[in-house]
């Protein structure tokens, strides 16, 4: 008998390599899923700028990101961008008329908020798309909604602007790619269902934070799980099942870090992380 619903997922048609390139912009779940990554050796840039919650914003920060010549990726390595799309309300600076990322604390009166339509919200995210693509052809998109409930817009007003999110990913996708296998590839945009996992699997409070709006750390742990399983290729999971041990390892607090016994094990666990160098060139110690 199940006592829960599980949500669908297929496995992507294309698959993300040991530590390889990545970029998180988008909501603080950004933040988190991005330490995750960070934490099994991907090589991570993640929400340089701050949290960006719209798609405008991510927008900005892909732009913010090729004029510094800050992107994590190289022209001729494949890398994988995730937007975490939080919201689609923003802030119009009225003197300027333009989006603004950071109120920066400014009086509210100088601004005025407004929601981005289907249409804004999938144009913006063509637009970060398309401005990587150009330098970095080899990167794939991931796009998924902040399961982040935002109780400053009233909860069926939360609800409306994730539907909106949502809404507006299904556009990019259905404007990118058939449904074949191989036109999937090659459009390399894949949606990764973050809402609908703690909506649908995570429904119990138990798996929220005290202010009942933000996802615990199991989880987000269980999320990364569901993503790890979508997307990792063989070779992933065969680095990360070996990098465990020596992450955790290098995670342990000694009771005396001054022994001669804890300087060997470091010693040993040393030597494991150089070994595994030695098979995947691509991890940075």
């Amino acid at each position: 008998m199940e006592f829960r619903t599980q949500v669908d997922i297929q496995p992507s048609p294309w698959q993300i390599e040991p530590c390889e390139r990545m970029l998180f912009v988008g909501s603080c779940f950004a933040d988190n899923m991005g330490r995750r990554f960070e934490q099994e050796k991907f090589r991570t840039v993640v929400n340089p700028y701050g949290v960006m919650y719209n798609p405008a914003s991510i927008y900005h920060t892909v732009e913010r990101l090729l004029a510094s010549d800050a992107m994590p990726f190289a022209v001729d390595r494949q890398g994988t961008a995730v937007f975490t799309l939080g919201t689609n309300h923003v802030y119009i600076l009225k003197e300027t008329r333009k989006i603004v990322d950071n109120c920066q604390k400014r009086p509210q009166r100088l601004f005025e908020e407004r929601e981005l339509s289907v249409g804004e919200c999938a144009d913006y995210l063509a637009k970060a798309i398309e401005v990587i693509r150009e330098r970095f052809p080899k990167v794939r998109f991931i796009l998924t909604v902040s399961p982040i409930r935002y109780r400053k817009y009233g909860f069926h007003g939360s609800q409306l602007s994730k539907a909106t999110l949502l809404l507006a990913a299904q556009q990019l996708l259905n404007g990118q790619a058939s449904q074949a296998e191989d036109a999937a590839i090659e459009s390399g945009i894949s949606y990764f269902p973050s809402f609908e996992i703690m909506n649908d699997e995570l429904r119990d409070y138990r798996f929220y934070k005290e202010d009942m709006l933000h996802p615990t750390d199991q989880a987000v742990e269980y999320i990364y799980e569901r993503m790890a399983t979508t997307y990792f290729s063989k070779a992933t999971h065969r680095f990360l099942q070996a990098w465990k041990p020596i992450r955790e390892a290098f995670a342990h607090k000694p009771f005396n870090p001054d022994s001669e016994e804890y300087k060997r094990f470091l010693e040993d666990n040393r030597q494991k992380a150089t070994a595994l160098q030695q098979q995947f060139p691509d991890l940075i110690l």
